[in-house]
């Protein structure tokens, strides 16, 4: 569920959070489910085809598929310092959950996916700061706008 601060460009969501700990990043929104397997380099952290790295950043999808090797890329880039910093997502498949366990990864699931298109828009410009809370069984994610960032490189 969101709420929109007095039209300021906030957004407040309440989740349900699974993997506790706390991170505050610019967040990386996709519009479709990551594979962790194929689509990201362990090594860097590259999400292939998006032209972002999702490494440091909070992470924003629908959710996640692929492969049982998903969770040890997780785990892989966390032990190269290049996980993301958090992961939020509409549904959460249980290989996700026992990755951001393994990494150590803050990780809430919950997020209406008709809101996806409307935070891609609004952080794709790298004019996005979000905050996220996760002490299981809630969470809370706090979007901001920040119309004075900088712009990220691939950013339109």
């Amino acid at each position: 569920m969101a709420a929109d601060a007095a039209g300021r460009g906030e957004a407040v969501y309440r989740l349900r959070g699974l993997v506790e700990g706390e991170a505050e990043a610019e967040p990386l929104v996709l519009l479709e489910p990551l594979s962790f397997y194929g689509e990201v380099d362990p090594e860097t952290g590259a999400v292939h085809g998006a032209g972002e790295s999702l490494a440091g950043r909070l992470l924003i999808a629908p959710g996640t598929r692929g492969s049982t090797v998903g969770p040890y890329v997780l785990y892989a880039l966390s032990r190269r310092g290049r996980a993301p910093a958090g992961i939020v997502v509409c549904r959460a498949e249980p290989l996700l959950v026992a990755g951001a366990v393994m990494a150590n990864v803050p990780l809430a699931a919950g997020l209406d996916c008709g809101e996806l298109e409307k935070l891609h828009r609004l952080c794709s410009r790298g004019g996005c700061r979000a905050r996220l809370h996760v002490e299981p069984p809630e969470a809370v994610l706090e979007l901001e706008a920040t119309p004075s960032s900088p712009r990220r490189p691939g950013h339109a």
